[in-house]
């Protein structure tokens, strides 16, 4: 499949670069999408630039977003030793949940696992990146579904950022190896981007000193993707974008049967007219797998067994979109469209290991759509500039199946066809920036948004450890309803500082509530071990967050400062077999996030040093487990020594702090990313 989507992607390059042979010399192309929306003054919205994205130091994306306080994964551990599954995306303290709450998209594609929902981080290397725009708070009418926290814009390099050849490779910690490059190609009427990104390590143990036994190893890691990406203009306002993108990535929990990999291929085509009539048209399609086995261990850390193998977990989301920015004069920007999203896939399993042999059977999944239509509207008068948007979304489950077989008979012992469901939410924003004075905005907004459950959230029981959660093909879609109320402030030059309050409540939260405790028999996942708990994905009656967002920004000549803090109150509302866990904060969900960079870029070097602290949060959803708060340090040096070549010098974590990822009911503490150092080279000519 990988390979058919590549030869797909060449050969339309090819028919497209014939179509502008003969309009070379009157086009214009630059990569990107149709223009922002000046509405976007209402919202809280941070950009980070090229030079960040580049200048970080780990060199990897979850990092870069981390800049962005009140971002967060359900796990502090990034994607070199995480399981890829608990890699969901959120902002604004609504966790509690794996599953990505905030939308991310990549030129226009959204990108979140077909299956799961969470995001197959390597498969991005910053060197290809532009820009990121992260957008706090739902209800986007552009965007649609899944903007329940807000939205993560990824935009690839475009004709003005590329070069014929920039990378670099980085020898690390731990036999660690970290390696990207990308070639490009600038003529008139189009440009060309082929690039590739490979990693790999020894890894550490993830289990900390004083927790570990003799069946906690290091969890080593192996990580790859490529990118061809063509841009070609094929009328003289109008240009073809096409994309292929393919990774692979591999990694180890720390014990023997604890290994997991996930592969991917994407293709997509963009066609944008900038004409008097903007307008933009947008066909995509994405193959995933994923792989995962799970292990047992005893409880004085000294053997571990299989417990289960996810073996073939395959997922496919293909989708398209549609909209036209009619000519209303300089005052009204309006964007009127539909868009599409269709998602199908099934997890294969083995489990109830007896003898080191499975016994059962598992095949559970389904397939989910959801279609809008969409108008989104900026309004300018003098000093006031206006946002309103409006979404109708039609959605559909359809398939859904768990299926349990006795290997030995092949006889079903479990055998569940769910009923097909559909419904329709109705989505909007409105909002208002006042341009009070040359150096004050005040604005404010409200909105309300919504998140179809993921086909792993309703078909696909799993465990982590002694832990085992059920699924519920019953859950709800979740719905937000939310307020902002802010200002910018730009004192002087160079200076900018927003400060954000804001309001969300998420009704009908997904969450694993927690229902029993081992060791005992249950109903969807079998047997629960002494130690272990028994949960089950609920609909909550609500989270309801109070919070506040502020983010600085400095720059004088070479030297710049930026700072992002987030506060937030969440509070769970909890009735039924929930009840217990009314007034609880959600799991994960730390109340405080900081991140402060100092940078200097001249002749001689470059450097930068990142402070981040996050603070304490609850491992479980009773509030009966607390992950310690944490403070890191990264730092980068950059010096050139000939032209278009330098050495680098990264470290991450410098001080070596207990970062914890997780805790388990026995006491167990596993520990994020400790020091690691890198030395390497970068090129750029």
């Amino acid at each position: 499949m990988m390979n058919r989507l590549f030869l797909s992607a060449l050969l339309l390059c090819a028919a497209t670069t014939a179509a502008a042979q003969t309009e070379d010399a009157l086009i214009t192309v630059t990569g990107k999408g149709l223009k922002d929306l000046p509405g976007d003054a209402a919202l809280s919205l941070v950009v980070i630039d090229r030079d960040r994205i580049l200048n970080s130091g780990s060199n990897r994306l979850e990092s870069v977003l981390a800049d962005i306080a009140g971002q967060q994964q359900f796990r502090r551990s990034d994607s070199r030793s995480a399981n890829a599954t608990s890699q969901g995306i959120t902002l604004r303290g609504l966790g509690g949940n794996a599953s990505s709450r905030a939308l991310l998209v990549l030129d226009g594609v959204p990108q979140a696992d077909p299956f799961g929902g969470w995001v197959a981080f390597p498969a991005y290397a910053t060197g290809r990146l532009e820009r990121i725009r992260v957008t706090r708070g739902g209800g986007s009418g552009y965007w649609g579904p899944g903007a329940l926290a807000g939205t993560i814009e990824l935009e690839s390099v475009g004709g003005a950022a590329l070069t014929p050849f920039t990378g670099g490779i980085a020898y690390g910690s731990r036999n660690s190896l970290d390696a990207q490059g990308s070639l490009g190609l600038k003529r008139d009427g189009g440009f060309a981007t082929l690039s590739a990104a490979y990693g790999r390590g020894d890894g550490f143990v993830p289990i900390v000193a004083r927790s570990r036994g003799a069946a906690d190893r290091a969890a080593p890691y192996e990580q790859a993707s490529a990118n061809l990406r063509v841009v070609i203009g094929i009328a003289p306002d109008t240009e073809a974008q096409v994309t292929a993108t393919a990774f692979t990535d591999s990694r180890e929990r720390g014990t023997p049967f604890s290994r997991n990999t996930s592969e991917g291929a994407d293709a997509a085509l963009r066609l944008v007219g900038r004409g008097r009539w903007g307008w933009q048209a947008l066909a995509y399609v994405q193959t995933r797998n994923f792989t995962s086995d799970f292990a047992a261990v005893n409880a004085t850390r000294t053997a571990a067994t299989q417990s289960l193998a996810q073996y073939d977990t395959p997922a496919t989301g293909w989708g398209g979109r549609l909209e036209v920015a009619p000519p209303l004069g300089e005052a009204i920007t309006l964007r009127l469209g539909a868009d599409t999203r269709a998602l199908t896939g099934q997890t294969m399993e083995l489990f109830t290991y007896v003898n080191a042999a499975p016994t059962r059977q598992r095949e559970a999944g389904g397939r989910s759509t959801t279609s809008g239509v969409f108008a989104d509207a900026s309004i300018t008068a003098g000093i006031v500039t206006l946002t309103i948007a409006g979404r109708l979304d039609w959605w559909t489950i359809k398939d859904g199946r768990l299926l349990e077989t006795t290997i030995a008979t092949g006889a079903p012992f479990t055998t569940l066809l769910f009923a097909d469901r559909s419904g329709e939410e109705m989505t909007g924003r409105a909002g208002v920036a006042v341009q009070a004075a040359d150096w004050l905005t005040l604005r404010s907004a409200a909105y309300r948004g919504w998140r179809l459950p993921t086909l792993n959230e309703l078909y696909r029981p799993f465990r982590v450890g002694p832990d085992a959660t059920a699924a519920n093909a019953l859950l709800s879609p979740e719905r937000i309803t939310g307020v902002d109320a802010g200002l910018t402030l730009k004192p002087a030059r160079g200076v900018e500082i927003g400060i954000t309050g804001f309001w969300n409540r998420m009704d009908d939260t997904i969450a694993n509530v927690t229902v029993g405790s081992g060791p005992g028999n249950f109903t969807g996942v079998g047997f629960v071990a002494a130690g272990g708990f028994f949960r089950q994905r609920q609909n909550l009656d609500a989270l309801e967050v109070w919070g506040w967002e502020v983010d600085a920004r400095l720059r004088r000549g070479a030297f710049g400062l930026t700072a992002s803090w987030s506060h937030v109150d969440p509070v769970i509302a909890a009735s039924g077999a929930a009840a217990p866990l009314n007034g609880l904060a959600p799991a994960q969900t730390p109340r405080d996030q900081f991140s402060g960079t100092v940078d200097y870029s001249g002749k001689l070097f470059t450097a930068s040093a990142t402070l981040r602290h996050i603070a304490s949060q609850f491992e479980d959803d009773q509030n009966a487990r607390t992950l310690g708060a944490a403070t890191m340090v990264d730092a980068l040096l950059v010096v050139p020594v000939v032209k278009g070549i330098a050495v680098e010098g990264r470290v991450e974590n410098l001080f070596d702090a207990e970062v914890q990822a997780a805790l388990s009911g026995t006491g167990v503490i596993e520990r994020a990313l400790p020091r690691t150092l890198w030395v390497g080279a970068r090129m750029n000519f």
